[in-house]
């Protein structure tokens, strides 16, 4: 088959020298390969795509800022016990990031924007930072008095890392959803 502009009886609406045969699903423009976005419904043209994310955009100008709010206090609650002992830091940090994204959810009453999750992830790692901060000093403060290194005292600070890591990412993938791409 010829491949040229000639053999096509449909140009690009953006490429105006490119042939197709392909439309748009939503708005039946004619679009080239280089403008075609394939969705679960078929191929949609940018604009059409961009229109219909903004559909799901329903967040304020605060609610970033409210996720962090209340990611920050709950993740600090949760790093004074959980990283005690690295069982309760692997078993129960996602449960916690769990609670904590259904707070941020509950707070911004169920908005959705493609920076709530990110604050929501920042607020959690910022709260959970100060104890897993005061456990590094702890337990190179006692190395340092000591003058052994001793693997055991760092046990505390592997959990605190842990439930930095478990608390932060759960929080971070409970509120970004399910991402498909074509």
């Amino acid at each position: 088959m010829n491949n040229s502009a000639e053999s096509y009886s449909l140009f690009c609406e953006n490429h105006p020298t490119v042939g197709t045969s392909l439309r748009c699903n939503r708005c039946n423009k004619p679009i080239c390969t280089r403008c075609a976005v394939l969705t679960p419904t078929g191929y949609r043209c940018k604009e059409c795509v961009r229109g219909q994310q903004k559909v799901f955009e329903t967040a304020t100008g605060f609610d970033p800022l409210i996720a962090l709010v209340v990611a920050a206090p709950l993740a600090f609650l949760g790093s004074l016990f959980l990283p005690r002992f690295i069982l309760f830091a692997l078993l129960l940090s996602p449960v916690a990031g769990g609670l904590i994204a259904e707070a941020v959810r509950l707070a911004v009453k169920r908005r959705r924007s493609k920076q709530l999750f990110l604050f929501a992830a920042l607020g959690a790692a910022l709260g959970a930072l100060p104890m897993a901060g005061l456990e590094v000093f702890r337990s190179f403060g006692w190395m340092i008095s000591i003058g052994v290194f001793n693997f055991s005292i760092l046990w505390p600070l592997v959990g605190h890392v842990l439930y930095i890591f478990m608390v932060t990412t759960t929080t971070y993938y409970r509120l970004s959803g399910i991402n498909i791409r074509g």
